[in-house]
């Protein structure tokens, strides 16, 4: 049997999530509706939805020997994903989540793991390993861990939520970049229209090794480039209740396709399916529970 488990690679955080009616604005206090306290990242919450769609899991991230570290290790094993932990001490980043009711937007605050020292990851971590998912953060680690699996063959997707300084070095290496609509590389205009910018980015992060690019834009159309061609995919429309980590599951959710042998457009429609069922919930992951009970279900014949 061939390879068929996942490896990501990447940022894992403690986030602290409060429902609220509004942002406050300066020097203003409001009374949160709800409060949560759990792992998140995009490395961190794409090897969860990994896992939860099926696929055996490794967890390649900085998390440290405090107790915040041991909080995050302890939710991760819990999801099924195995942990590799690059960093001797320290404890994660800690992210402070906003999430407005009414609308599921959220507004965000991290420390975040720029500047962070951790260990070169051993290569062998992608044994059995047909996909290896990298989000830009701890790049050094990542360009290594990705230049390994370009050498063995494992497909390398990119969570690109953000331009960061060091990624020409690890573009080269990637096979599928999903980009989230923030995606902008310093050299291209701001202030172009959405339309043409799209065409740019995709261009641009084509140009330096992605065999396929996507940008995603919320509730929008995915925009894609393969071979030369433009493409749109379809995002359903669904009732948001909270769009906290959705591009996270959606880059999980491709990779566990990617994993199981599905082509690159099914794989992508696959994310997206999965990721706007995330919407719908609470959470990052509150939509696990929900596609777990769907499953069952579906077993028992009902």
């Amino acid at each position: 049997m061939g390879a068929t488990s996942v490896v990501c690679c990447g940022l894992t955080t403690l986030d602290v999530t409060q429902v609220v009616d509004r942002v406050p604005g300066a020097d203003e206090k409001v009374v949160a509706h709800s409060l949560a306290v759990e792992v998140g990242g995009p490395a961190a919450n794409a090897a969860r939805t990994a896992a939860t769609l099926g696929r055996s899991t490794t967890l390649v991230t900085a998390l440290g020997s405090g107790p915040l570290a041991g909080l995050a290790r302890d939710e991760l094993v819990a999801a099924g994903v195995a942990v590799v932990d690059l960093a001797d001490d320290g404890d994660p980043p800690v992210s402070t989540v906003l999430v407005t009711r009414g609308t599921g937007e959220r507004a965000v605050v991290s420390t975040n793991a720029v500047g962070r020292a951790v260990a070169t990851p051993a290569p062998e971590v992608l044994d059995g390993a047909a996909v290896l998912l990298v989000d830009g953060h701890l790049l050094a680690a990542q360009t290594a861990l990705a230049g390994a699996a370009r050498a063995r063959g494992t497909t390398v997707v990119l969570d690109g939520g953000s331009w960061k300084d060091g990624l020409d070095d690890l573009l080269p290496h990637v096979d599928l970049a999903v980009l989230s609509a923030d995606f902008l590389p310093p050299w291209l205009d701001s202030d172009a229209g959405t339309e043409r910018r799209d065409a740019e980015v995709l261009t641009a992060v084509a140009g330096r090794g992605p065999r396929l690019v996507a940008r995603s834009h919320g509730g929008s159309p995915v925009s894609v480039l393969h071979e030369g061609a433009f493409l749109e995919l379809p995002v359903p429309a669904v009732e948001v209740v909270d769009t906290l980590g959705a591009g996270d599951v959606l880059h999980g959710a491709v990779t566990a396709a990617l994993a199981s042998g599905a082509a690159w457009a099914d794989a992508l429609a696959r994310g997206v399916e999965v990721a706007s069922l995330s919407v719908g919930h609470a959470g990052a992951m509150g939509w696990a529970a929900d596609l777990q009970d769907r499953v069952g279900r579906l077993r028992a014949g009902d």
